[in-house]
């Protein structure tokens, strides 16, 4: 298997398949939204039992049926997952793909995953506590394995918070996924910045990344610093590829 290092994101504004990655979710049910307003999802009053194949036993085996794509879940939630074990699994995936996994991590959000599975869903503090801590915990673990990953484990981390999100971004990630309108997401990424250089760290080395809506959203965003873009495939409209197609086209034109 190939070994390819961690791209920059210079590196990510070229064009070909490496520069492509696919991310599963990692929910126990399907969420029921009515939608996405300030990085913020609005569930629906009912929440089906819709359950999903379990995300990192799925991930191995994208590791072994891909050969090119980085693969990860965007993003793992850390509150049903003991810290040091999901550090190991990331290290075997990382090794099963050859060295193309991406660490996303959260702090959970969706109160079916924790309830259905008798995990204690807590508060948004006690969640985001654990996170802090589990964050620590993962980078210690990784760092003491033996044989390590395959290469260092790029670290994404999601949300736009700026009391809790953005620090966590600011001193573990290689890579931050925002979802915010373009003004706002400019106003986060400086607090990025600035925030890094409180840990030591060069806010330019930490990856942008945001959902794919359209191409000239697309421009302004590439603008504003954003090399990964991401569009979702769903069960419920049939995998259907035109907003897969609309991003390729605009990736291999730009």
């Amino acid at each position: 298997m190939s070994k390819p290092e961690r791209r920059s994101p210079e590196t990510r504004r070229s064009t070909g398949i490496d520069n492509s990655s696919i991310f599963g979710y990692d929910h126990f049910h399907s969420p029921a939204m009515e939608a996405i307003v300030d990085g913020k999802p609005i569930l629906s009053d009912e929440q089906p039992d819709v359950a999903n194949f379990e995300g990192w036993t799925a991930l191995a085996s994208w590791g072994e049926i891909t050969s090119h794509a980085e693969i990860g879940l965007l993003v793992t939630g850390v509150g049903y997952r003991n810290p040091d074990l999901l550090a190991d699994m990331a290290r075997t995936v990382d090794h099963i793909s050859g060295g193309r996994l991406i660490l996303g991590l959260g702090a959970g959000w969706y109160e079916k995953d924790y309830t259905t599975y008798g995990y204690d869903f807590g508060t948004f503090g006690s969640r985001f506590d654990l996170f802090d801590q589990s964050l620590l915990r993962i980078e210690n673990r990784l760092a003491a394995l033996i044989p390590p990953p395959v290469r260092k484990l790029p670290i994404l981390i999601g949300g736009t918070g700026p009391k809790r999100s953005l620090p966590a971004v600011a001193r573990h990630a290689d890579i931050w996924h925002a979802f915010q309108g373009l003004d706002a997401f400019r106003r986060s990424s400086a607090r990025v910045d600035e925030l890094a250089a409180t840990f030591g760290r060069n806010g330019a080395d930490i990856e942008r990344s945001t959902l794919w809506e359209n191409a000239d959203s697309a421009d302004a965003f590439r603008e504003a610093g954003v090399t990964l873009f991401q569009t979702e495939l769903t069960a419920n409209d049939g995998y259907e590829l035109s907003s897969l197609k609309q991003v390729l086209t605009w990736r291999d034109n730009g």
